[in-house]
């Protein structure tokens, strides 16, 4: 059975205006209620176009919570599906800009024409607080995302096929900067799926530290330390 009352306490870790509070709310709502699906257990993956696939509350409240303590002004998420997560990010990275006089942008990833228009319907719900921090690229993210990123990411959100997972952060790793979070979703239902991308974390020569939260399906969370000398 859904949890729904976590959605509440979750929110009350977001600094939002109320009406984007009552936006996720209700999304969360319709995320928590629908079949799960989890890209690695077997099921088609024609089944994940008409659900969320969204980052369940207290994962979202954790990612807010990193950004703002960082001071994340430039982020990647790889696998925005309907916008939920991306939300988070936004309101994150918005209010850094705000408070450090600076610029700031959440660069989101859909493959999905459908997924794509109903997450920048979300986005435009909740007005300049959200949506003029995001900027969304369509299609395959292997392309996409290499052309034009930031000089300097501070944070790479990895909630995609895990298939996808390491050839993304192959993409985006030359534009991490030292101390830049790398989260990925799902990391110990998904094992298998996600092989290479948990023995690339793992060997020190690729300079990231690493430790797995206790969250539903296990969420990593990795420092990028680099691979030269401190």
């Amino acid at each position: 059975m859904a949890n729904l009352a976590a959605i509440d306490e979750s929110l009350t870790s977001i600094q939002a205006s109320p009406a984007t509070l009552e936006l996720l709310r209700d999304l969360h709502t319709q995320a928590l209620t629908e079949p799960p699906y989890v890209s690695t257990d077997g099921q088609p993956q024609l089944a994940a176009l008409d659900r969320f696939v969204a980052l369940e509350p207290d994962k979202c409240a954790l990612v807010y919570l990193l950004l703002r303590a960082t001071g994340a002004r430039f982020v990647v998420e790889a696998g925005t599906s309907f916008g939920v997560s991306t939300i988070y990010l936004s309101l994150a990275v918005g209010q850094n800009a705000t408070l450090l006089g600076g610029p700031g942008k959440v660069i989101a990833t859909e493959n999905e024409s459908t997924k794509a228009i109903r997450a920048r319907r979300h986005w435009k719900q909740a007005g300049d607080e959200v949506e003029k921090w995001i900027e969304l690229r369509e299609g395959d993210l292997r392309e996409t995302l290499k052309t034009n990123l930031p000089d300097s990411i501070d944070f790479l959100l990895l909630d995609i096929w895990s298939a996808l997972a390491m050839p993304t952060l192959a993409v985006v790793k030359p534009r991490l900067r030292k101390g830049a979070l790398v989260v990925v979703d799902n990391i110990i239902a998904g094992r298998a799926g996600y092989a290479d991308l948990i023995e690339h974390l793992a060997d020190p020569r690729n300079g990231f530290k690493t430790t797995t939260a206790p969250y539903a399906g296990g969420l990593q969370i990795a420092v990028y330390v680099g691979t030269g000398e401190v």
